[in-house]
C-alpha cells in the first residue's frame, strides 16, 4: 500500500485504546502555549499579526497561557488510566505498583536528574545563590520533588521554573495504583470523591487563605483534573467500541469545535484578571472549566473525522510530543539564559522593555528554535536509550526472581 493510501486508511480505522494519535495534538497544543507564554513573559512581543488588511490580536491567549498547563495534566490522567482501560477491554491484568513506579521512574528520574545538574552548575558558577540555606533548600526539595511545599523553592528557584508540575506528576503517581484500582472498581464513586476533594480544597483556599501563592498549584487543587482524564479515558473507550459512521464522525468533529470555542472564553475571562492575586484566584476558579471542555475535547476529537483527527495527529504532532517533556522542562530557562547573557544583540540596553521590534521578533524565535533543539538532543540522546537500558534491567531481574 503506498504511503497516501495508508495515510488514508490509518485515518478511518477505528480509534484505539494503545494509542490516541489526537492527543499529540492536544499535548503538543498545551505546551506551546505554556512556552509563548514564558518566553513572552520575556521579550513583551505583542501576539499578534496582520491578516488581509485586519489585526487579528492573541494576547488573551497567550497572556493566560500559564493555565494550559491545566491541560496537560488532564492528558496525563488520560494517558496513566488508558491501559487500565485497555486491560478491562482485552481481559488483562494490572501491573502490579512496583512496576508502575520503576516505569514512572526510569522515564522520568534520569532526564530531570541531568536537568538539576546542569541548573545547579550554572546557579553556582553565576554566583545565582545569596544565601546558603537557599541553595541547600533549593537543591534538597527538588531532588525529593517537594519543593512546591518552599516558597523561595518554587519562586525564586535557580533550577527551572517549570519544574513544579513534576513534582505534582510525582506525588500524583504514588498515590495513582490505589487510584487507579479504585477507579477500576467504582468509577463514578471515584470520580466524584476526588472532584469533591479539588473543590473542597480550593474553596477552602479562596476562603481562608490571605495568600494563596503556595496553595494554589498543590496536587489537591488538580485531584478533578486528573479524574477528569481517567474518567475521558473511560468514555473514550466506550466510544471506541461503537460502529463509526459519517454521523458519529460529523458530530464529533463539530462538538470539538464548540469545546475549542468554549475554551477560547475561559481563556478570555482568565485573562481578564487584573492583578496577581486575582490571576491565581481565577486560575482555580476556572479549572474544573478547562478539564470539563479539554477532556470533551480529548474524547471527541478522538473519534472525530479524517481532517481533524489528521490535523491533530499527523508526524509533526507525534515528533513534538515525544519531545514536549525535554521542552516543557528546558524552555523557560533557556529564554532566562537568552536574555540574561544577552545572546541575541540588540542596540538597545533593554530591547524587551524599551520594544525592539527586530530583538523581540529574533529572540522569540531563538528560544523556540534552541528549546526544540535541545528537547530532541536530550530526548533521544539520554532520555529514552537511558529509560530503556534501566527498564531492560529491571525487566530482566524480575524475570530471574520469578524463575
Amino acid at each position: 500500500m503506498n504511503p497516501i493510501k495508508r495515510w488514508l486508511s490509518d485515518a478511518r480505522s477505528q480509534p484505539s485504546l494503545k494509542y490516541v494519535d489526537t492527543c499529540d495534538g492536544l499535548r503538543t497544543m498545551a505546551v506551546l502555549i505554556v512556552a509563548w507564554f514564558h518566553i513572552w513573559q520575556q521579550s513583551w512581543l505583542f501576539p499578534g499579526l496582520t491578516l488581509f488588511g485586519k489585526d487579528i490580536s492573541f494576547d488573551p491567549l497567550v497572556r493566560s497561557g500559564y493555565i494550559w498547563v491545566d491541560m496537560m495534566i488532564l492528558i496525563s490522567g488520560f494517558c496513566l488510566y488508558l491501559p487500565w482501560v485497555r486491560m478491562r477491554e482485552e481481559g488483562g491484568r494490572p501491573a502490579r505498583p512496583l512496576d508502575f513506579y520503576v516505569r514512572r521512574f526510569v522515564r522520568i528520574h534520569p532526564s530531570y536528574l541531568l536537568t538539576i545538574a546542569i541548573m545547579f552548575a550554572v546557579a553556582i558558577a553565576t554566583n545565582a545563590y545569596y544565601y546558603k540555606e537557599h541553595m541547600i533548600r533549593d537543591l534538597v526539595s527538588h531532588l525529593t520533588y517537594t519543593h512546591m511545599f518552599f516558597y523561595d523553592a518554587y519562586y525564586a528557584s535557580n533550577l527551572g521554573g517549570a519544574l513544579w508540575t513534576l513534582a505534582i506528576e510525582m506525588q500524583f503517581y504514588l498515590l495513582f495504583p490505589l487510584i487507579a484500582r479504585a477507579f477500576y472498581r467504582l468509577p463514578a464513586t471515584t470520580f466524584a470523591a476526588m472532584v469533591a476533594i479539588a473543590l473542597g480544597f480550593r474553596g477552602w483556599v479562596s476562603v481562608n487563605v490571605k495568600d494563596v501563592a503556595l496553595y494554589f498549584n498543590q496536587l489537591p487543587a488538580y485531584l478533578d483534573t486528573f479524574a477528569l482524564g481517567m474518567m475521558a479515558a473511560n468514555i473514550h473507550a466506550w466510544l471506541a467500541k461503537k460502529k463509526h459512521g459519517a454521523i458519529t464522525r460529523v458530530l464529533c468533529s463539530l462538538l470539538s469545535v464548540c469545546m475549542l470555542m468554549l475554551i477560547w472564553q475561559v481563556v478570555r475571562r482568565q485573562a481578564g484578571n487584573p492583578n496577581v492575586e486575582m490571576i491565581r484566584l481565577g486560575q482555580m476558579s476556572n479549572r474544573l472549566s478547562m478539564g470539563l471542555l479539554g477532556a470533551a475535547f480529548l474524547v471527541f476529537s478522538a473519534n472525530a473525522g479524517l481532517v481533524l483527527r489528521r490535523i491533530l495527529g499527523n508526524p509533526l504532532t507525534k515528533f513534538f510530543s515525544g519531545i514536549s517533556f525535554q521542552f516543557y522542562i528546558w524552555h523557560q530557562t533557556i529564554a532566562v539564559w537568552l536574555i540574561t547573557y544577552k545572546v541575541i544583540p540588540s542596540s538597545y540596553e533593554y530591547p524587551n522593555w524599551e520594544g525592539d521590534p527586530v530583538w523581540q521578533m529574533n529572540y522569540t524565535i531563538a528560544c523556540f528554535a534552541l528549546s526544540i533543539l535541545a528537547a530532541a538532543l536530550i530526548t533521544y540522546g539520554f532520555e529514552r536509550p537511558i529509560a530503556k537500558r534501566l527498564q531492560a534491567l529491571w525487566n530482566a531481574r524480575r524475570s530471574r526472581r520469578e524463575a
